[in-house]
């Protein structure tokens, strides 16, 4: 999925500030392609989580 891609995905999602990340990731459709990020690419698996406005902390312990 390209960045607008994703970006479109989670704009479609309403109540985010309240989920959970994985109510977020499954919410977006972003399931499967956070886990291929996460095996294959830190830098967008980061970006995944920033645009679901996980805080940084957060995303840190889950990317490392």
């Amino acid at each position: 999925m390209t960045n607008k891609e994703i970006e479109n995905a989670i704009s479609k999602v309403e109540g985010i500030e309240g989920m959970t990340v994985n109510e977020r990731l499954y919410h977006s459709g972003l399931m499967d392609e956070f886990d291929i990020a996460l095996k294959n690419n830190k830098d967008k698996a980061k970006l995944i989580l920033e645009l679901l406005k996980v805080d940084k902390l957060s995303i840190d312990k889950i990317v490392k």
